[in-house]
């Protein structure tokens, strides 16, 4: 079994990471198979809390009956409240990560997160373009 792993690398500058959790996907027929071959789409998703139960939103997956459809993630019952007991205002859960493990389970890596100012983003751009001279002018 090949193993894969697709990054959101925008969420890493748009959110300030708090904790990161690795959880399971539920999926139904062909999105295992759309998973796969990479042809799906999770830019601009979202976690949300519905009865007790964490779904991901606009996670689209082509190759589905559904490709709109939420998708439910799975999780201890202990992490789910602990998850929802800490999203207090200012926090949120986005998913970051979409991977298969040693076992072939497709698996989904969310990050309870806080949402960088514009003025972090400027300041985080300005460290990245230090490096970088730093790293090039050494030479």
């Amino acid at each position: 079994m090949k193993n894969f792993e697709v990054k959101l690398n925008k969420v890493r500058f748009e959110y300030k990471f708090i904790r990161t959790i690795d959880v399971g996907i539920v999926l139904k027929g062909k999105e295992v198979k759309g998973i796969k071959s990479k042809e799906f789409s999770f830019v601009d998703t979202y976690c949300f809390f519905k009865d007790g139960e964490l779904f991901v939103k606009n996670f689209v997956i082509n190759n589905s009956e559904d490709p709109n459809r939420e998708k439910k993630l799975l999780l201890h019952k202990e992490e789910l409240r602990k998850l929802e007991r800490d999203l207090v205002k200012g926090l949120t859960v986005v998913p970051y990560k979409v991977f298969s493990n040693q076992k072939g389970m497709i698996k989904c890596t969310i990050v309870l997160s806080r949402r960088n100012k514009m003025y972090d983003k400027k300041q985080n751009l300005k460290e990245k373009d230090l490096k970088r001279e730093n790293k090039f002018g050494d030479e």
